[in-house]
């Protein structure tokens, strides 16, 4: 997978498309990205500016930060749950 271009270049690239001066393509293909790669960034730029409905970038960073944090609370569950099982048969069987 490529690396993703700085957000500098992502808000340039934003600001020339909504210029209207050229078709999209035509700066997409200046800027050496896809027609499509910018429109994505068009969309998420009026997600995130409030003038379409969606999940903003930063909500979507806060989504992210959340599941892991989930995936990883969920695992310690299990582990203390094993723990506590492995403890407790150890104490109640006699030796």
């Amino acid at each position: 997978m490529p690396r993703p271009h700085p957000l500098e270049f992502r808000q340039r690239a934003v600001e020339l498309a909504r210029l209207g001066d050229k078709p999209v393509s035509e700066i997409a293909s200046d800027l050496g990205i896809s027609d499509s790669c910018l429109r994505g960034w068009l969309k998420q730029a009026d997600i995130d500016e409030g003038r379409r409905g969606g999940v903003s970038s930063a909500e979507h960073d806060e989504l992210v930060a959340l599941r892991r944090e989930t995936r990883t609370l969920r695992l310690e569950n299990e582990i203390l749950k094993r723990a506590a099982a492995y403890f407790a048969r150890k104490n109640v069987l006699p030796k």
